[in-house]
Parts: C-alpha cells; structure tokens; sequence
C-alpha cells in the first residue's frame, strides 16, 4: 500500500507548514495549498487519500470545497479546522460528512487520531 497523500488547504502560511510538518513527522506525505481553488487545480486530485481544510478562508470556504469534490466525485474525507468553532458551523461540517472537526490551536495527537480515522474509513 502507498503512502497517503494528506492534501492541507488553508489561508494561514504558518498553520499550512506546522500541519505539513507534523504529518511528515509522522510518516504522511503532505501538500499544502493556501486555497481551495488551488487544491482543486492540482493534478494530484485523483491520488488525494484526506483533506484537512481550514472553513474560513478567502474565496472558496472548506464546505464548499467539500461539496464541489463530492460533485467532481471524489470521495476523499475531510477534517475541518477553524479559528471560529460555533455549533452551526460544526453541525453543518460533520452534517456534509466530514470525519472532524477542531478548533484551532488544536492538539497535534487530536487531529493524527482524526486522521487515522479517516484513512481507515477510505481504505476502499
């Protein structure tokens, strides 16, 4: 089996590399992107195994980056982080299907035991 490819979108230059740092850390093969328009110009879209987005970003939210690759039909699973948690935003991530949801900061161990998750459910 080959290395997960763990796809991290968000608007913050510093939360994209402290998250690309830890996954590889931990083994993972990261990318990031500083938006969901860019991620979804990538023309690794296909091999994507999980999506870690940020909701709130300029253009593009993480939700409508979801819905726009169920559309396109990739089923990959998405973790959500956000500096602004409320219930309606939570409700509405994990409503969608996604695997997590966390507040920034979040805990390193919080999101790889999202992420374990999320690659054991995709292993289809």
């Amino acid at each position: 089996m080959s290395t997960p490819l763990i796809s991290v979108v968000d608007d913050d230059a510093s939360v994209r590399v402290a998250t690309k740092n830890l996954l590889r850390s931990r083994g993972y093969t990261a990318q990031i992107f500083a938006s969901a328009e860019e991620l979804l110009r990538s023309p690794q879209l296909s091999q994507i195994s999980c999506v870690i987005t940020d909701v709130q970003m300029s253009g593009m939210s993480g939700l409508e980056l979801l819905a726009e690759m169920r559309t396109r039909g990739y089923e990959a699973p998405f973790i959500f982080i956000t500096a602004f948690p409320n219930d309606r935003v939570r409700a509405s991530a994990l409503g969608a299907g996604a695997i997590g949801f966390l507040a920034k900061p979040f805990a390193g161990q919080a999101l790889i035991e999202y992420l374990d998750t999320a690659l054991n459910a995709y292993e289809g």
